[in-house]
């Protein structure tokens, strides 16, 4: 493996903003627990917006940050090219929007532009409990085939249309939260492409990091020791 990792964090870093300091502390948190090295670049979304899918290669994992974002109309475009590129994603908070809505777009799924996912309906500018139910093996797996207690300030719902097809051709579901919505999700034909609609850095520790930011980080580290041996 190579000396450190090199994870990009997209997004617009705010001092201000507890979740964006979280991101850094769970990368810690898991990287000490992996016993691996990480080097962390944060990048804003309008210098994201410059790259193309192949310079985003130059980065062994993408952790997108959630928001506040400076300019939502880069956002979409970013995520996009960071899918594209099929380096290891990770996909935090209100990102998750964007990133369904980017598959509609490329699966043609609404061309009557009818509303298929719900505004925010988390309380405004606030935490709300989110109880994470794992449903697929993997996630049951890491997360030790219980409910883990999550954090979010983004908390969407897909009308069922949207839901069967994406089911069907294009995610698979991860995890569900209490209210039945697809809280965690995997993009099917993706090395590793998995958005989480609540905020699993929030409720990272040094004593317990988050499994599934531990997972993102250690997958980045197996596909960087395959690079390394076809390099070789």
């Amino acid at each position: 493996m190579a000396d450190r990792l090199k994870i990009a964090i997209l997004g617009d870093f705010n001092f201000t903003y507890n979740a964006h300091h979280a991101t850094n502390l769970a990368i810690e948190h898991s990287k000490n627990l992996l016993d691996i090295e990480v080097n962390t670049y944060w990048l804003r979304i309008h210098e994201a917006a410059s790259l193309k899918p192949h310079q985003f290669a130059n980065y062994d994992g993408l952790f997108v940050a959630p928001g506040p974002f400076e300019n939502m109309f880069f956002v979409s475009g970013v995520l996009d090219a960071a899918i594209q590129s099929r380096v290891p994603l990770l996909i935090t908070g209100d990102a998750y929007k964007v990133f369904i809505e980017i598959l509609i777009a490329h699966n043609n799924l609404n061309s009557n532009n009818e509303k298929l996912i719900s505004d925010n309906l988390s309380p405004y500018d606030s935490f709300e409990r989110i109880d994470v139910f794992p449903v697929s093996k993997e996630l049951e797996k890491m997360y030790n085939g219980i409910a883990r207690v999550e954090l979010s300030s983004s908390r969407f719902s897909l009308y069922p249309q949207l839901l069967d097809y994406l089911k069907r051709e294009v995610l698979d579901i991860e995890g569900v939260n209490q209210f039945d919505d697809p809280d965690i999700v995997s993009l099917r034909k993706h090395v590793f492409c998995v958005a989480s609609m609540s905020l699993p850095q929030i409720c990272s520790t040094r004593e317990m990091p988050h499994p599934l930011i531990s997972s993102f980080l250690n997958f980045a580290s197996q596909m960087d020791m395959l690079k390394e041996e076809k390099a070789g």
